[in-house]
């Protein structure tokens, strides 16, 4: 073993939702029954947690704000989420969702980063000095994570392939999906 990289602190796992933990929908992911999880994610945000990592879901549920679900249902397709993780032995630390649309100005929705430092406040960090790995397949995942410190890390699920190709000003890590980006993490910190 590596006594280098095994000495290294083990970052805090932020992951999108819609595209990379479950199947995104245009038409948006509204009931409980639609949140299905990608092949491999569950099994991958397992893995992470049994390994020491804090694991973190950061996603935009405008849905909300343009009436296609309440709260409660958002609520419900989360405890579906975390069961799901429990039941392969992990579990989420935390989930920061903005119910905002894009014109309401908040503060949180991505690519603006409310939500990431609503986490950072919550464990008394920066990740401008803590490492921290943001997981999405949106341009704007990868921009709210630039912005707080966060290693950027593009899925190709989800909007991932079209994301792919926009002009992107800084570097970023390519990952077919969230098990691929897992087994590399769990090798690289093993």
């Amino acid at each position: 073993m590596n006594t280098a990289t095994s000495s290294t602190q083990k970052p805090i796992i932020l992951l999108d939702r819609d595209g990379v933990i479950n199947q995104d929908s245009d038409a948006y992911v509204k009931s409980v029954d639609e949140w299905q999880p990608i092949p491999g994610s569950i099994h991958a945000i397992a893995a992470l947690s049994k390994a020491g990592f804090k694991v973190f879901v950061v996603t935009n549920q405008s849905g909300v704000a343009r009436g296609y679900y309440d709260e409660a249902i958002l609520q419900a397709m989360h405890d579906k989420m975390i069961a799901l993780i429990e039941e392969k032995g992990g579990k989420i630390d935390g989930i920061q969702y903005c119910p905002h649309g894009p014109d309401d100005d908040c503060n949180c929705r991505k690519p603006k980063s409310g939500m990431i430092e609503s986490i950072e406040a919550e464990l008394g960090v920066s990740f401008e000095n803590t490492p921290a790995i943001m997981v999405g397949d949106s341009l704007r995942d990868l921009q709210a994570g630039h912005a707080r410190g966060c290693a950027p890390v593009l899925v190709l699920t989800g909007k991932g392939r079209e994301t792919q190709y926009k002009k992107i000003d800084f570097h970023f890590s390519v990952f077919t999906d969230l098990a691929a980006f897992t087994i590399a993490t769990l090798q690289k910190y093993s």
